[in-house]
């Protein structure tokens, strides 16, 4: 049996973990956006996963830099780089690609604000509550 001092874990931040989420989330939605880009030969392969594939690698390593000095900067600048990739599709997937950008760009400022909230609750919790386990 475990004692209860053993049994209280150390919360992982709300804010990195939604970040995170929705960089890979968005990483897997332009691998897949490249995927058919590349299926309609809208351009040449090699510009098609540069732009694109580059683009979700990056999405991948700055789920890995969240969290960490600039993480969030770069974050958002990768979000800025999808509007403006989504910007330059050719037009028949232009205003798809612009709404899903946009989409994730919302879920983007979601996941700031909503992780920044839940971690001050969680703050102001434990320092209300010392030792107790919270919500």
């Amino acid at each position: 049996m475990t004692s209860p001092e053993q049994a209280v874990r150390r919360k992982r931040p709300a804010k990195p973990q939604f970040t995170q989420t929705i960089l890979v989330l968005e990483a897997l939605c332009v691998l897949f956006a490249t995927l058919v880009a590349y299926g309609l030969r809208a351009a040449d392969p090699a510009v098609v996963w540069g732009v694109g594939g580059g683009l979700a690698l990056l999405m991948v390593l700055a789920a890995g830099l969240v969290g960490r000095p600039g993480g969030y900067v770069v974050g958002w600048v990768l979000q800025g780089w999808m509007v403006a990739a989504a910007v330059l599709l050719p037009s028949v997937a232009r205003d798809i690609g612009i709404v899903v950008a946009l989409v994730f760009v919302a879920l983007w400022v979601t996941a700031l604000r909503l992780g920044g909230r839940i971690d001050r609750e969680r703050a102001e919790f434990d320092a209300a509550n010392p030792g107790v386990v919270g919500p």
